[in-house]
């Protein structure tokens, strides 16, 4: 059964860093795009950084352009997610996501597998 299990969030302050690990298994993130979203209270579910297959292209939110940075460890089987200058704004709960070889996408309708999610808590 494939499964991807986010982990690292926690209670920050701002301007802090944390980063996100989500690790595969019965499932290879070598041949896969990965995508992290997040929802925070209130707000619809948004992708914050995507990356291809062959992690030649990447994507960011405005929002988070400059602050995070995605990528896998081909030899560990998963992807992260590096945050910093973290604020209240990045309160969420986030989630990755995989899909197949495929182009880069950060639709969420376009991915198969996702993870339960890890919170993040920024504090002012």
């Amino acid at each position: 059964q494939v499964q991807l299990r986010e982990s690292g969030g926690g209670l920050v302050e701002t301007g802090n860093s944390l980063t996100l690990t989500c690790v595969a298994s019965e499932y290879s993130l070598k041949t896969s795009s990965m995508g992290w979203f997040r929802q925070g209270p209130g707000k619809e579910r948004e992708c914050v950084a995507a990356i291809d297959w062959n992690d030649r292209n990447t994507y960011y939110s405005d929002s988070v352009k400059g602050r995070f940075t995605i990528f896998k460890d081909k030899s560990e089987n998963a992807g992260y997610l590096q945050m910093s200058s973290l604020s209240p704004d990045d309160t969420a709960r986030y989630y990755c996501a995989a899909r197949r070889i495929g182009d880069l996408t950060y639709e969420s309708g376009d991915y198969e597998y996702w993870g339960q999610g890890t919170q993040v808590t920024v504090s002012s």
